[in-house]
């Protein structure tokens, strides 16, 4: 059982999807109050990432935002966060994310999240980031990326080892679950990180 502390968590910053997207953001975000795992994410206050935090929020819990300088200009940012670290960059953004965290939590999203989740798994794959990522596929949201996922590795572009980089869940409650369950790995996976 791993002593997960922190969680980052890629969503989407639109406002205009389905409700039910939402709920779960909310839910994944109570449940980590209720377990004392802080929220680290990218600082937005709409859509699935400013639904997670403020649930995070309102349940007693403490979050974490990384954001970019320009989009502090913009007024995309949350403002009402535990923490908030300001970045020169995107890429500083994710690093510091992902250095911050115990675990990493997909929920759906556009390009923004997919690429952070994509990165990830690539970071996982180099040795580079060791601990659990779970993709939290609400409607079956991921399921078109995870077939892709499955044909990379069927014509060899990845190893059956890499499957194992990510674990999938339906719910929030499974999503908070697969993170303390799944093994962190050690830098010993470099030696398959090549096919």
């Amino acid at each position: 059982m791993n002593n997960i502390k922190s969680v980052c968590v890629y969503a989407a910053s639109s406002t205009k999807i389905d409700p039910s997207y939402v709920n779960d953001a909310g839910k994944l975000g109570e449940l980590l109050a209720e377990a004392d795992i802080r929220l680290i994410n990218g600082a937005g206050n709409m859509g699935l990432m400013g639904a997670t935090s403020d649930a995070v929020l309102r349940n007693g819990g403490k979050v974490t935002g990384v954001i970019p300088a320009f989009m502090v200009e913009q007024n995309w940012h949350h403002t009402g966060l535990t923490e908030l670290i300001e970045v020169p960059d995107m890429h500083t953004r994710k690093k510091t994310m992902a250095q911050l965290s115990d675990a990493v939590i997909a929920l759906p999203g556009g390009c923004g999240t997919l690429e952070e989740l994509l990165e990830v798994i690539t970071w996982k794959q180099l040795g580079l980031y060791l601990n659990p990522v779970v993709i939290l596929n609400t409607h079956g949201f991921y399921d078109p990326l995870l077939a892709m996922l499955e044909k990379a590795i069927g014509e060899n572009f990845m190893r059956a080892e890499h499957g194992d980089i990510w674990k999938v869940a339906a719910t929030p409650e499974e999503a908070v679950k697969l993170i303390r369950e799944m093994p962190v790995w050690d830098v010993s996976v470099r030696k398959f990180a090549a096919i």
